[in-house]
């Protein structure tokens, strides 16, 4: 499913417009700096829980060594931060049957 039919979808549950339903799945999921609820609250280091969906949180990997698979050269592979998301129990188990 894509933006645009998540949206179709919406706005038949909902009775909004098809526009406004694909402005509200903006507003709450959109990656674009100062756009994205859930995007602004990862950037301030928050997690977002949605109970019976899931949890989405960032984490840091710490430095590490490499290799670099062309040369065998060792190199260092700085720290980063990522995004993960965890599903929740009830979103696991409908999933598993």
């Amino acid at each position: 499913m894509n933006k645009t039919e998540m949206a179709v979808k919406l706005a038949k549950k909902t009775g909004l417009s098809q526009g406004k339903a694909a402005e509200v799945l903006d507003v709450i999921f959109s990656a674009q700096p100062g756009k994205g609820i859930i995007a602004t609250e990862l950037d301030a280091g928050r997690k977002v829980t949605i109970p019976g969906f899931g949890t989405f949180a960032t984490r840091q990997r710490g430095e590490r060594k490499g290799r670099n698979p062309a040369t065998g050269e060792t190199i260092v592979i700085p720290k980063r931060h990522y995004v993960y998301f965890k599903a929740g129990k009830t979103l696991r188990e409908r999933v598993e049957k």
